[in-house]
């Protein structure tokens, strides 16, 4: 299993792309210069030593070498000794709403990101539990399968968008049937659904199969998050909001009654989500409540350091740069001496 020890380190590949878009438009405006001081014919022939490809092969060996140094820098490790263990917990699947109505703003900064903060703090808070991860919409799909690897949990759920599902609404019965077969096998284990919505249930269905997942031994807890005034819908990189087809803004409400009756129903809990942190304290004593389990996990317990490699690319890369001229070889230059001495004559 590859790992990183510390992968926001690999955010600096974004310093990577803008260099590149720095470097083409520095090209694009040397072009631009050069079109303008003379004919293409005569400047070629005043730039017979300046080679046309060899510039970027420097350039691309360059950031190939910074590559390799940032994937160092992050700190990639191998797992190499599996050991199984037991381990007390529980087994949880974080069900999140990414429904267009989640980007209202009556919980700041979104109602997503405020999703987002506290189920990260949520597993920040796990130690021998193991965690998976749904999104949904009009659709329902399993981000991140249940398991003890919270730190890739916490990369997915970075992660998660509106833009995710093409199929807009919020089917949150199919959420959570969803989730309900994502667990183990393993009995006697407490399984639990943490589901975080603003509750507008569009396709319904969702107190059934609440029932059906207590049936089954399986909490269903409730987390509904928004305001129940309601709030408009901001349309992302816009000034605007969402409107209906008669031009009216659409307001989003948090349908409270709908996520007491569905946590009522799954045997668990409902959490009213605002901009305070007493929904957080509340999630993690309705964690603490239940059973703990012996849970039997597979994980890596050594890991073996693989940045050398990475650097001693790096450090090749560096080298080839170096040693590569980026001006056109003498056998080019002379050529084309020769073609404008014929010319003169």
């Amino acid at each position: 299993m590859l790992r990183f020890e510390y992968p926001n380190h690999l955010y600096f590949f974004l310093v990577l792309i803008l260099l590149i878009l720095v470097h083409y438009y520095s090209v694009y405006r040397r072009k631009h210069k050069l079109n303008k001081f003379g004919e293409k014919a005569l400047v070629k022939d005043l730039l017979i030593d300046v080679s046309t490809w060899k510039p970027e092969v420097k350039f691309w060996l360059c950031m190939l070498a910074i590559s390799m140094f940032i994937i160092a820098y992050a700190r990639p490790q191998f797992g190499t000794k599996i050991d199984k263990r037991e381990r007390m917990g529980i087994e949880a699947i974080i069900a999140i709403d990414v429904s267009n109505s989640m980007y209202a703003e009556d919980v700041k900064p979104n109602r997503l990101e405020k999703a987002k903060m506290m189920m990260s703090n949520m597993v920040d808070g796990m130690k021998d539990d193991k965690v998976g991860l749904i999104v949904f919409a009009g659709q329902a799909f399993t981000q991140i399968p249940i398991t003890s690897d919270y730190v890739s949990a916490k990369m997915f759920l970075e992660t998660i968008s509106p833009s995710m599902i093409s199929v807009q609404g919020t089917d949150i019965a199919e959420a959570i049937r969803l989730a309900c077969k994502s667990f183990t096998q393993q009995e006697g284990v407490a399984k639990a659904i943490f589901l975080i919505t603003d509750g507008e249930d569009n396709e319904g269905g969702a107190i059934e199969a609440a029932k059906t997942a207590a049936e089954a031994g399986i909490r269903v807890y409730i987390l509904g998050i928004g305001d129940p005034m309601g709030a408009p819908i901001p349309i992302p990189g816009s000034n605007q909001y969402i409107i209906d087809d008669e031009g009216n803004t659409v307001v989003s409400k948090l349908n409270e009654d709908m996520c007491r009756e569905i946590a009522r129903a799954g045997k668990g809990s409902y959490i009213f989500v605002d901009n305070s942190s007493s929904a957080q304290k509340k999630l993690s004593e309705q964690i603490e409540k239940l059973a703990k389990s012996k849970i039997e996990s597979q994980i890596y317990s050594e890991y073996d350091e693989q940045f050398q490699g990475f650097v001693i690319l790096g450090i090749i890369f560096l080298i080839l740069e170096v040693l590569f001229l980026d001006r056109a070889s003498h056998r080019k230059l002379f050529s084309n001496l020769l073609r404008k001495r014929d010319y003169v004559k």
